[in-house]
């Protein structure tokens, strides 16, 4: 189906040349699917990090950790379940492991890569509501089922965004670590299985901001900042957008370049993922609140959250942002995933901070 779109150019002094254009959309990469053989999760989850990976001819996909329907402290667990394309429905796997008292835990991130799922980080929540950052990180087969331990992070974040790169590398993106935000970008060596530190982030650190990435180009997204004055602190949307070029001789070493924010308003726990429209490949940032928010959907402003049916897709062939939209928002999102052509996110919280276990299909609809 074609759709029409305005194509807007960042030029070197900042501005966006914008010119109507009409293409068709096609997303890849896909697995053989289609949205009827899509099986809900046992029960409603949401913030939880959601993989997928092919090996000897099975797609798996599973999901990890999270929070329940009821929104509380107690409803924060370490659950995980597994589905193989074309079951009619989900596993229990084993548990995510966990060194602490508390063993659920939100804000992970995650990874597939070399046919495993990388599991990384999170916080749990006490019942009087103290949050304690997680330096665990764990390796998960699907075809075994079965964990492995890794290395701690040398600093421990949770709300951070995780990318591979090259099939070996990992890079941790900013996020919280325990009483503030980072700047670092952790960088896990899965051939060495040691961790080191990459070019830091130069924006404002956030955590829930959310990132992808296409061969050595990342692109990192907005979050929640920190301001100490005026006491108490105060958790404010940061609406700002960093393009990172990763060295091909030295991936300890990225270039980073701000961008024009495609709207000016920032966006918190949306997800991105790359795809590929006619032919041209894109970083899509989908879903995700306006508001800033605990985890139980309610603003830091004491507002309801309310999720965002907004798309951005940013061309790093042209350096271009392209405004788009879904027919159903969604928010709290760790991940997204490409099944046949489509893109969708699993979980999360719908509108009136509704978790779901379904499936959301993204139909990317370019805006006129």
């Amino acid at each position: 189906m074609l759709q029409k779109y305005i194509s807007c150019k960042i030029r070197q002094q900042g501005l966006l040349l914008c010119q109507a254009l009409t293409l068709g959309l096609v997303l890849s990469p896909s697995l053989s699917v289609v949205a009827a053989e899509l099986p809900p999760l046992p029960e409603p989850v949401s913030n939880q990090v959601v993989l997928s990976t092919s090996v000897g001819g099975k797609t798996y996909v599973s999901s990890f950790m999270g929070l329940g329907g009821g929104k509380s402290a107690k409803d924060v667990h370490n659950r995980a379940w597994q589905w193989t394309l074309g079951d009619p429905v989900w596993q229990a796997v084993s548990p995510v492991p966990s060194r602490a008292r508390l063993t659920g835990r939100l804000a992970a991130s995650g990874v597939a890569m070399q046919n495993h799922f990388f599991l990384f980080g999170g916080y749990t929540v006490a019942a009087n509501g103290e949050e304690t950052t997680s330096a665990e990180s764990y390796r998960y087969s699907p075809v075994t089922r079965t964990y492995n331990k890794l290395p701690d992070m040398p600093v421990a974040v949770d709300d951070a965004v995780a990318l591979s790169y090259q099939n070996r590398y990992i890079y941790l993106a900013s996020g919280w670590s325990q009483d503030g935000n980072v700047n670092l970008m952790q960088r896990f060596d899965n051939f060495t299985q040691k961790w080191s530190q990459a070019t830091p982030f130069p924006g404002t650190p956030t955590f829930g901001l959310a990132g992808a990435i296409t061969g050595s180009v990342l692109v990192l997204c907005d979050g929640v900042a920190i301001n100490y004055q005026p006491q108490p602190r105060q958790y404010q949307s940061q609406a700002q957008c960093w393009r990172g070029d990763i060295d091909a001789k030295d991936p300890a070493k990225i270039s980073w370049q701000q961008l024009p924010h495609p709207t000016g308003t920032a966006r918190y726990r949306m997800a991105a993922a790359e795809v590929t429209i006619n032919g041209s490949t894109y970083l899509a940032f989908v879903g995700g609140s306006e508001t800033a928010y605990n985890f139980n959907g309610i603003g830091y402003n004491g507002l309801p959250a309310e999720p965002s049916s907004a798309v951005w897709l940013f061309n790093p062939a042209s350096n271009s942002w392209l405004l788009a939209q879904t027919a159903v928002g969604v928010m709290d999102l760790r991940t997204l995933l490409t099944l046949d052509g489509e893109l969708y996110s699993l979980g999360g919280m719908l509108s009136g901070q509704q978790v779901t276990n379904q499936w959301t299909r993204h139909q990317i609809k370019l805006l006129p």
